[in-house]
């Protein structure tokens, strides 16, 4: 699970080979899987060509009948679900939320995540780059709004989702000039830190607080190894889709457990009507201060950047040529419409997610219409009230359990776009080392700023934001300024010999 972008920003797309007429069977056996001919066949073409000279439609593009659609998004619902799960747990636990207003955020991301679903798959105007998209809440931006929360308050951070998203729609025509800032060895190295950050909450969750009744109590961590030992074993044993769904499986073992062990309050579960409505403003009318948001704002900067590699990846993974000019502005303002929505509801910033690519590739299946039924089935489960009790009963220990391993993956991840960021020249090591050091610094060492004003203490608190500003600005001052004037340097001795 990740709702991290996995792929570097302002990666080159490389247009598809040009595509082979195939046999429409051999097509319908790629979807399902069952042919691996016909889906090796297919797996590359751009378009299948109708008959008599009909305009092709693109596999992105094609329809299906509805049962099938529904099944598939279906099968995407439950690959992605522990990420809305554990990232609203995550914030509930953390902020001491009650059990309603738990039940509520939950319903909201569910709905959430499906309004945005749907606007990228569907891409209604300007909004979404119509690609097989789904988005959810969770990583960094959900780091940033618990650290706002925690200093300012729920109604300041819920602002300061609000501001960011207006934000987005502000530098969105600039964006793309301040990339070159923002490489793979910056962005690489604020996710390193976002996937430490993320994993000490997780185990928090786990463990309890230090100084706390019940820290490091022995049932929990027991709940939450086993929950970890259950996901590498279905990892281990299971291949396809079922590997894909190992960390959900894992969840959900975690939770069988804990209720042998009679970790789980069933009462909960069996409250409340058959319905529920997200509801608007849970914390009240949200407060707005620039220096609360500048951290999320310097994150969608790097959010943004995000978002050109992920279009790019998502159009390469269905064999669709984009031009990125047009088609990733409309994927930022898909997740800027979407955080708009759901700051509104009390929840952190959205993102596009590449979770369900691979599920696209398994199967074959590479129409948008399948992530839009996706998103209707998780608008159905928000409001079914049942479902979000019945979650909201997993204990913390089990998601943070869960947490651990999807949030490491992001460290991963971030180690992967550093390996592909020149670490061999000094200075790109240097850079690196200076930023991770002052961005783990109080994530280490939580309250080293508590002697500085609240306004600074706020953005020094933030290891992400300060990690990613370093790197920027060491990135700038390295690989921009020092070359020009040391260019400069040599043309006037140049000169001066002459």
């Amino acid at each position: 699970m990740s709702s991290h972008r996995q792929s570097a920003p302002g990666a080159e797309h490389q247009p598809p080979p040009t595509p082979k007429p195939v046999p429409h069977d051999a097509e319908q056996g790629a979807a399902y899987g069952t042919e691996r001919e016909a889906e090796h066949a297919t797996e590359h073409g751009t378009a299948r060509h109708a008959p008599h000279g009909t305009p092709a439609v693109h596999p992105v593009d094609e329809s299906r009948p509805l049962g099938r659609i529904v099944l598939f998004g279906i099968q995407h619902v439950l690959v992605m679900a522990a990420t809305p799960i554990s990232a609203i747990f995550l914030m509930s636990a953390t902020l001491r939320l009650d059990a309603g207003l738990t039940i509520n955020l939950l319903s909201a991301a569910f709905v959430l995540s499906g309004v945005g679903s749907l606007i990228q798959s569907l891409g209604p105007w300007k909004f979404g780059p119509r690609l097989p998209f789904v988005m959810l809440p969770g990583g960094a931006p959900l780091i940033l709004f618990i650290a706002i929360a925690e200093q300012h308050g729920l109604r300041t951070a819920t602002g300061a989702v609000i501001l960011t998203a207006g934000f987005y729609f502000v530098v969105l025509p600039v964006f793309s000039r301040l990339l070159r800032f923002f490489p793979a060895l910056v962005i690489g190295t604020m996710i390193v830190i976002v996937g430490v950050n993320l994993v000490k909450v997780g185990a928090v969750l786990v463990t309890g607080r230090p100084g706390e009744p019940g820290f490091a109590d022995p049932t929990n961590l027991a709940l939450g190894m086993a929950t970890i030992g259950f996901t590498v074993v279905f990892y281990l044993l299971f291949t396809g889709i079922l590997r894909q769904l190992a960390v959900m499986l894992g969840l959900v073992a975690g939770t069988v457990l804990a209720g042998f062990l009679g970790s789980i309050d069933l009462g909960r579960a069996a409250e409340g009507g058959l319905f529920s409505v997200p509801e608007l403003m849970p914390f009240g009318s949200p407060q707005f201060s620039l220096i609360a948001a500048l951290p999320l704002m310097l994150y969608s900067l790097a959010s943004m950047a995000e978002a050109t590699g992920q279009t790019v990846i998502n159009a390469e993974a269905v064999g669709k040529e984009i031009d990125t000019r047009t088609d990733v502005p409309k994927t930022v303002r898909g997740d800027a419409l979407t955080s708009l929505f759901g700051g509104f509801f009390g929840l952190p910033l959205m993102v596009t997610s590449g979770e369900n690519i691979g599920i696209v590739r398994v199967t074959g299946v590479r129409s948008r219409y399948v992530t839009a039924a996706a998103g209707v089935v998780l608008i159905v489960i928000g409001f079914l009230a049942p479902v979000t009790r019945a979650i909201s009963v997993v204990p913390s220990a089990v998601v943070g359990g869960t947490a651990m391993v999807v949030f490491a993956v992001i460290t991963v991840l971030g180690v992967q776009m550093l390996g592909r960021s020149d670490l061999d020249r000094h200075t790109a090591t240097f850079i690196c080392a200076v930023a991770l050091a002052l961005g783990l610094l109080p994530i280490l060492i939580p309250g080293v700023y508590a002697g500085f004003p609240p306004n600074v203490r706020i953005l020094l608190e933030s290891g992400v934001a300060v990690g990613a500003f370093v790197a920027a600005v060491l990135n700038i001052l390295f690989h921009h300024v020092r070359p020009r004037i040391a260019a400069r340097l040599t043309t006037s001795r140049t000169e001066s010999d002459r």
